[in-house]
């Protein structure tokens, strides 16, 4: 093999080490972003002390883009 080929090859190699390497830290960080994620979900849940009932509710409300105050007070037991 040519230097210049064995040159090539090895910036290559380094290259495909780096990107491997960036891959692994991606990879770690979208893990963490989930969990932190989810950890503020649980918080808030548990903050407002939902049931899981009141939460598939809120998730369904939502989904059909109904979420605002009056429906939140009336599943609630809360409406004036």
């Amino acid at each position: 093999m040519s230097a210049k080929l064995e040159k090539i090859a090895a910036e290559r190699e380094k290259a495909r080490k780096k990107r491997d390497e960036w891959d692994a830290k991606v990879k770690e960080l979208d893990r963490k972003y989930r969990e932190e994620e989810n950890s503020e979900i649980h918080d808030m849940v548990h903050a407002a002390n939902l049931t899981p009932e009141q939460l598939a509710e809120i998730i369904r409300l939502a989904n059909a883009g109904n979420v605002n105050p009056e429906n939140l007070q009336r599943m609630n037991g809360t409406e004036e």
